[in-house]
């Protein structure tokens, strides 16, 4: 009887070490699962935002301009000069085949301007250095499967073009709006294990060739801004 009641003073020991390594054992279990994403989180993942340079490209319009329009006739001839912008993109995508995006575009060029036969005297010589700013918004579709590893996209939207003479080159005219419609394609793709990736795309604009309120410039001829661009983008 005195050899059985001493065993269970042995177990004792035992089983309180063996309770504590399984406490021990329960939190670093639960450490190694990942946290689950918050709501925040998982509407964030639908939203990329893109960076890229933009080379402009403008086709030359020419029109009898209106302020002679019923006397000499005179033509007049708009050759915007060529350039490079910057263009930023921020999209959300809400399943294959919709999305949407909002597109501000930036760059500067010269409206070169000829008339013939040209004026006596004419009321404005050479062209009109101008800053140019696009607001558009526009629906984006992403095909479900990638093309050899890189996403495809086309989107369409519209909005509007801003055109701000400069104040050394643009000939003192003013600030005008002009509507304008786009239609773009393109590919993403994304670096391994990474938020970020490239784009590569091309864009076409389209809007009423601008005349800054003069009737002399105003020709009422639409034009076409050809971009091809090349950038990075950032996944949320």
């Amino acid at each position: 009887m005195l050899i059985s009641l001493r065993r269970p003073a042995v177990a004792g020991p035992a089983l309180a070490l063996l309770a504590t390594l399984l406490l021990s054992a329960g939190p670093a279990s639960a450490q190694d699962e990942p946290a689950p994403e918050t709501r925040t989180q998982l509407f964030l993942d639908h939203f990329d935002l893109a960076v890229s340079g933009a080379a402009e490209i403008t086709t030359t319009v020419s029109g009898v301009e209106q302020r002679d329009a019923t006397t000499t006739k005179n033509v007049l001839t708009i050759k915007p000069s060529r350039t490079v912008g910057e263009l930023a993109t921020l999209r959300y995508t809400a399943k294959p085949w919709v999305g949407f995006e909002f597109n501000f575009g930036n760059q500067r060029y010269t409206e070169n301007y000829t008339f013939n036969p040209a004026f006596p005297q004419p009321v404005l010589v050479g062209g009109a250095q101008t800053g140019v700013h696009e607001i558009t918004w526009g629906y984006v579709a992403h095909p479900p499967h990638q093309l050899f590893g890189l996403q495809p996209f086309l989107g369409a939207g519209a909005g509007t073009m801003s055109f701000h003479p400069t104040a050394g080159g643009g000939q003192h005219l003013p600030f005008q709006y002009r509507a304008a419609y786009y239609y773009t394609g393109g590919v993403d793709g994304q670096f391994p294990n990474s938020h970020f990736g490239m784009r590569l795309g091309f864009r076409q604009v389209f809007y009423l060739a601008p005349d800054f309120l003069q009737n002399y410039l105003t020709i009422i001829k639409h034009v076409s801004t050809s971009e091809p661009n090349l950038g990075f983008y950032v996944r949320f």
